[in-house]
Parts: structure tokens; C-alpha cells; sequence
């Protein structure tokens, strides 16, 4: 495991997101190693293969620091925007409990009294160690990210994060407690189209949390990542191999879409941005 500290030029930086203005990420690089994270992408920026994605983490030592300086630009407070903690990196990935770098940019953004929302997207329960911070903070938007209910397949495709079972009570703390909260159902794994019944219980597991909001977002499968996938996945029956391969098919998006349509209504549940995301430039042969 390579462990670097080092010093950032910027933090809070300009987002392609289509619903939060900026982002800050605290580290370079995830030690939870998610097999179809696309943010594998960043180890180019630090020298490291696609195939390196977990076993570094560059620590931004100076990132609360930026922080103060940065945030300062912002007219009215940064009223009417929003900063996510984070776009290529979980904040409360098992350093964060070293170096308590996202707690102490949340507590700049409190000390200065930042008026917009600050969002949160996690995988792990850490982000419980926060809620004296994140209870000051005006406007609070914590997303937990669940791909499963069954936690031998989120250690299978999420390897060093906290198991789905435990972000499921994460989040039903947080919304016993009054935050606003959402889930993060993304990617959606392949297997979904031929088991049904393991996306029923999925969304009828988050709503049983109290949680209403949700995103969800189809798989992205670029090249790079579809090769570290079937690298990975060396052993695994062919079958689920093909459903990976037809998972870039738009018939297969179709089809999930018509269920996610489906268990919205049955739940209760609210889809943000009104549909299933879906990125085609990500997905480019």
C-alpha cells in the first residue's frame, strides 16, 4: 500500500456534475478499491495504472488550508451553491480517521458560515463521527452508496469498504437523527436483470431505513474498467460474465429502467433527477 503525503495547489474545484457546483476531494486515490470505480482514471495524474486503483492514497495534507483561502471567493456566503464531499475519492475512506481531513474542511465551512448545501457521498459509516459538525452546517445532504443488499457481493465488488449491512444502519441513523439523506444505487450490478427479486429487496431494504431519496446509475463500462472487471473476475461463471458484456447494451438499460420505474412507485421513493443516470461519453468503446 503506497501512503503519500503531499501538498495540493487547489481544493475546491469547479464540478461536471449536473447537480452540485463544487467539489472537494480530500485524497488522491481510494484504498476501498471498488472493482467498477471509474475514478481509477486518476491514478494518471500520479503515476499509477488503471490496475493500482486501492493501493495508493495520496494524502492533501494543505487541503483545509485551500479550503479557508478558497472558499472565500465565493459571493454571499456560497448562498445558493453546493460543495460534495467527494467526486473521485471517499471522504471517510479508513485514513480519514488518521488524518481527519474532510472533518476539518467541514469545520472551515462551518467556521466561515457557509450558507449553501454541503453534500456528502460515502460508503462508509465514519461519516457518524461527524454528526456534531455536520449538525452545524445550515443545509446537510448525506448520501450513503448501496449497491446491494447482500454484503458477500459488496465485498466482492467493493473490497476494503464498510459491507452493505453496515451502511444500511448508517443511514437509518442519520435520517433517526433529521438529516437529509439519500442513496446512492449506483452502478447497478449486471445481475439485476436476471434476478429481479435482488433489486425488490434492494430499494425495500433503503426505504425500510426512513430514507426517501435516492440516485441511480447504470454501470459505466468503458474499456478500462471492463477489463479490470473481467481481470478480476477470472473465475467467476461465464454466464455473469455475458450479463456484464450485455449491460452496455441499450435494451438492458431499458429494462432496468422499466424496474426502476416500477420500485420508485412501489416504495415510495423519490428518483432524483427524474430518471436512471446514464453516462455515454463514459461509455464510449
Amino acid at each position: 500500500m503506497d501512503i503519500q503525503v503531499i501538498q495540493a495547489k487547489s481544493i475546491l474545484t469547479l464540478s461536471k456534475l449536473p447537480d452540485t457546483d463544487y467539489v472537494v476531494n480530500p485524497y488522491i486515490g481510494c484504498r476501498f478499491g471498488c472493482t467498477y470505480c471509474y475514478a481509477s482514471f486518476m491514478g494518471r495524474f500520479v503515476n499509477k495504472k488503471v490496475g493500482d486503483w486501492g493501493e495508493y492514497v495520496y494524502v492533501k495534507m494543505n487541503a483545509p488550508e485551500l479550503l479557508k483561502k478558497e472558499i472565500r471567493k465565493l459571493k454571499n456566503k456560497g448562498k445558493g451553491k453546493s460543495i460534495l464531499f467527494s467526486s473521485v475519492t471517499d471522504p471517510y475512506q479508513g485514513l480519514e480517521a488518521k488524518y481527519k481531513l474532510t472533518r476539518q474542511c467541514l469545520e472551515i465551512l462551518t467556521d466561515y458560515g457557509f450558507a449553501g448545501t454541503v453534500g456528502i457521498l460515502t460508503k462508509s459509516d465514519l461519516v457518524l463521527r461527524d454528526i456534531d459538525i455536520l449538525r452545524s452546517i445550515k443545509h446537510a445532504d448525506i448520501g450513503m452508496t448501496i449497491t446491494s443488499t447482500d454484503d458477500s457481493i459488496s465485498r466482492y465488488f467493493e473490497k476494503y469498504a464498510p459491507p452493505a449491512s453496515v451502511r444500511l444502519k448508517a443511514i437509518k441513523k442519520l435520517n433517526e437523527i433529521g438529516f437529509n439523506t439519500y442513496a446512492f444505487v449506483g452502478p447497478l450490478l449486471p445481475h439485476f436483470v436476471a434476478q429481479p427479486q435482488k433489486l425488490d429487496e434492494l430499494f425495500g431494504a433503503i426505504a425500510d431505513t426512513g430514507n426517501r431519496d435516492i440516485y441511480v446509475e447504470h454501470i459505466n463500462l468503458s474499456n478500462y474498467i471492463l477489463e479490470r472487471l473481467i481481470r478480476e473476475m477470472k473465475n467467476v461463471d461465464k454466464n455473469i460474465l455475458k450479463k456484464f458484456y450485455k449491460s452496455k447494451d441499450k435494451s438492458y438499460r431499458e429494462k432496468l429502467n422499466t424496474m426502476i420505474t416500477k420500485l420508485v412507485k412501489k416504495y415510495n421513493l423519490h428518483l432524483r433527477l427524474g430518471e436512471t443516470i446514464y453516462h455515454k461519453e463514459l461509455n464510449k468503446d
